[in-house]
């Protein structure tokens, strides 16, 4: 059975065709810096590598020109569209409706649409992608695996907001959690580096996206997005954690409306609004350079991570390993160290020679007599959504 894994992000695609159960990647890729100068189309086959930069402004584009690749004549792997059984799809929220894997139908779209506010990043890239591939693949069956449902588990001490109870008890305003496909696969890797099921980790996703989760016992029980992916650790384009203050101030008293406020978290903040680039290479190049505000921006984001390691050790009372992982996490040394340093009261220490090691594969990077492993777990979100979707299959 061949499925294809449709994974939409905020500035991304990524895909992979995997022939299940064998879980046999066939191809993948990636389109990255949708909406920016030098967009990235990558495409990988046993026969062909390819990487192209081309304008794509949208992701219904990204989509399509993914479909022509696996379709071309010449470096295809597809011969005719009816060839993909199933396209399995990550979404990122499923609010209170989606707890688990579910059949894409006319209700399950609208939604996904429902929930464009509270995740407008990626609830309507999500959906594109849906709405694309039903088009070029009518054939095909379409499931939702929903970045919300691994953190289903967190206790209501940390997901229940201090606001009146009958918002969410009326409104299902509650912490959801995201990236649980991403924090469910590396924390499964990890227990099986440890050996060990009754572990006390911190998996750090870090991407354009980016999300702490503290895992006991291998559920989920604290994690820093919240009603919607925006909050926590600095982002690309998005601020995290701010004093809610600042919004009743930039509305009420220099004049910004709400649509506005939301455009400017959401969009205008994060490392983009510190320093004019979203991309942490170019961060760090400029910040080497003696750029100031990308020097002063690698330390807060370094900084928040920092205090959210400190604080789910404590909702733990303990620590066995820390996980860095996705494109920030497992690329960048930079961060890593700087989120390493003078933690040693945790038992982390880390090693800087390995540090620097480049490697696709699970590497240990703290020192020999470190009490707490520093791994770098690549995550693989699409084998883990096609793992869900066979599951459903069967």
């Amino acid at each position: 059975m061949k499925i294809l894994i449709i994974n939409s992000g905020s500035s991304s695609i990524k895909y992979q065709l995997i022939q299940m159960p064998s879980k046999q990647i066939i191809c993948s890729g990636m389109v990255e810096r949708i909406g920016l100068d030098h967009a990235v189309i990558h495409f990988k086959s046993d026969q062909n590598d390819l990487e192209e930069i081309l304008d794509i402004p949208t992701h219904q584009i990204g989509l399509e020109k993914i479909a022509s690749l696996l379709l071309d004549d010449k470096i295809g792997v597809l011969n005719k569209a009816d060839e993909i059984n199933v396209v399995g799809h990550r979404v990122v929220h499923g609010g209170s409706d989606f707890s688990k894997t579910t059949w894409i139908n006319k209700e399950v779209k609208d939604k996904i649409k429902e929930l464009f506010a509270l995740a407008p990043l990626h609830n309507p890239p999500n959906l594109i992608g849906i709405e694309v591939a039903e088009k070029i693949f009518p054939n095909a069956k379409q499931v939702a695996v929903f970045d919300t449902a691994f953190h289903q588990t967190i206790p209501e001490r940390a997901y229940k907001y201090a606001i009146p109870n009958k918002f969410l008890n009326e409104n299902q305003i509650r912490l959801y959690g995201f990236h649980g496909t991403s924090h469910k696969f590396v924390s499964e890797k990890a227990n099986e580096y440890l050996n060990k099921n009754d572990s006390k980790i911190i998996t750090i996703h870090l991407g354009n996206g980016c999300s702490i989760t503290a895992i006991e016992n291998g559920k989920s029980i604290d994690h820093s997005l919240g009603f919607g992916p925006m909050n926590g650790l600095i982002m690309g384009t998005r601020s995290g954690d701010v004093d809610q203050s600042v919004i009743f101030y930039l509305v009420k008293s220099l004049g910004y409306s709400i649509d506005e406020v939301n455009t400017i978290l959401q969009k205008e903040s994060g490392m983009f609004g510190l320093t004019g680039f979203s991309d942490l290479r170019e961060i760090e190049a400029e910040a080497e350079k003696g750029n100031k505000n990308c020097s002063v921006a690698l330390q807060m984001n370094a900084y928040r991570i920092k205090k959210y390691i400190g604080s789910y050790a404590a909702a733990m009372n303990g620590l066995d390993a820390i996980i860095f992982t996705a494109g920030i996490g497992e690329n960048s040394s930079t961060i890593r160290k700087m989120v390493c340093d003078d933690m040693n009261f945790f038992g982390i220490n880390l090693d800087l020679e390995k540090n620097t090691i480049r490697s696709k594969e699970i590497r240990e990077i703290n020192t020999d007599n470190s009490k707490t492993k520093i791994l770098i777990i690549p995550t693989n979100e699409e084998i883990e959504i096609a793992k869900q979707t066979f599951k459903l299959l069967n």
